[in-house]
């Protein structure tokens, strides 16, 4: 199940019947009131499009609220916004989204990056993570590349291990810090930065997975 939560009438009834047309159900919201009231009586849905801006409270302001909360704070949240400033895209992202898409968007964008999110949860129950020839065995605490095991550092590994439960998500170095080092963590962020160019450099050709977003952070895949 898939909860759309727009106030654009047009708008949450084309996403909802791309999304239908895919195989996924789907469940409508015009505002945070309604949707809220939806998930205390229909239950957690697997992914949520979200609308940055909505009449009353604003699409920030639930996603903090989603995010505080030990029942949604893991459920995938796709941000939704009309603004194309990078400046958004980052608010979106450092309150907890796990991606987010600009309107004006296709049918194949938003499907796409809708499965990728719902691909990533589905990942999260595994204990082997992987992409191309990078493997991560996390019971194993081995990462191969091309079948041969590759020495990383503690962080090294959890960075990693963390790019690809993400897999296709583009993540903050905010977000990086907070669940790679912890939320008391108070270096800068070019210790990511660093962190990911010694990652590549150990994963060799494969490096090339990872990703820059320019003014946002990184992603692999």
């Amino acid at each position: 199940m898939i909860y759309i939560v727009e106030d654009d009438i047009n708008i949450r009834q084309m996403e909802s019947y791309a999304l239908k047309n895919s195989g996924y159900d789907t469940a409508e919201f015009s505002d945070g009131a309604s949707f809220f009231s939806g998930l205390e009586k229909d239950g957690i849905p697997d992914l949520v499009l979200l609308d940055l801006m909505l009449p009353g409270e604003d699409g920030l302001s639930i996603m903090q609220k989603l995010r505080s909360d030990r029942r949604t704070k893991r459920m995938p949240v796709i941000m939704v916004t009309a603004k194309a400033s990078e400046l958004d895209a980052v608010k979106g992202l450092d309150s907890g989204a796990d991606d987010y898409i600009t309107k004006p968007f296709g049918i194949m964008e938003l499907i796409s990056r809708v499965k990728a999110v719902l691909r990533r949860t589905e990942v999260e129950k595994s204990s082997v993570y992987s992409y191309e020839n990078i493997v991560l065995d996390d019971e194993k605490h081995v990462v191969t590349v091309g079948g041969v095991e590759r020495e990383l550092t503690y962080k090294e590994y959890e960075l990693l291990k963390y790019l690809l439960v993400n897999l296709g998500i583009v993540l903050t170095r905010e977000k990086i810090m907070d669940n790679v080092w912890g939320t008391g963590y108070e270096g800068e962020s070019r210790t990511v930065d660093m962190h990911i160019k010694t990652l590549r450099q150990k994963l060799g050709e494969s490096g090339s997975a990872i990703k820059t977003v320019r003014n946002v952070g990184y992603k692999i895949g």
